[in-house]
């Protein structure tokens, strides 16, 4: 049986990286999804608590801080975001690989605490198509996305930082390719 490992997954917000890993966990059941932390607000009628965050006030955020509780945690677009560390240890123990969908500098953190960890960032085809999805959503301001965009440029810089890179153009192509890196690394 191969060691669990733990697949750290990095993209700008709006790339489909959620889409692409739900295809994925079809396929791959055995993997543990991490969820993550985060302070800002579930989207209305799109995200339910502990399904694609756990949705945490402030104040419980920052006692998760203080009792180290998170492998780590950014703030981001004026909210926290962060890897509970009990459940990925936990997976882990027991043998399964895990997915940490993560922003770029969070990326960094978990390399330095697992340095065996395999990174990949899905990127958009380009900016101009991440804009369009960003719009497609209709759950921020104009101004929320460009902020969005800004960022995205940046993270866009990082990609190179990682073992893989992975273009979100056609979905199906996406999966494959994130189905490949996974079941290559798995047999190492």
């Amino acid at each position: 049986m191969s060691k669990a490992k733990l697949f750290v997954i990095s993209g700008p917000s709006g790339c489909g990286k959620g889409t692409v890993l739900v295809q994925l966990l079809e396929r791959h059941p055995e993997l543990f999804y991490s969820v993550s932390a985060t302070t800002r607000a579930p989207r209305a009628g799109m995200e339910t608590d502990g399904v694609q965050y756990h949705f945490l006030s402030r104040e419980a955020f920052e006692e998760m801080i203080r009792r180290d509780g998170f492998i780590e945690y950014k703030q981001y677009c004026d909210n926290l975001y962060g890897t509970p560390r009990q459940p990925v240890e936990d997976a882990m123990a027991a043998g399964r690989s895990v997915i940490l969908e993560i922003e770029t500098e969070g990326m960094r953190e978990v390399v330095r605490q697992y340095p065996d960890c395999v990174t990949v960032f899905i990127a958009p085809p380009s900016l101009e198509v991440l804009a369009q999805r960003l719009a497609g959503r209709q759950s921020e301001s104009e101004e929320k996305r460009n902020k969005r965009l800004r960022r995205a440029a940046e993270e866009l810089m990082r990609k190179n930082d990682y073992q893989y890179v992975v273009v979100n153009d056609a979905l199906e192509d996406a999966v494959e390719a994130l189905d490949q890196i996974y079941c290559a690394e798995i047999e190492k």
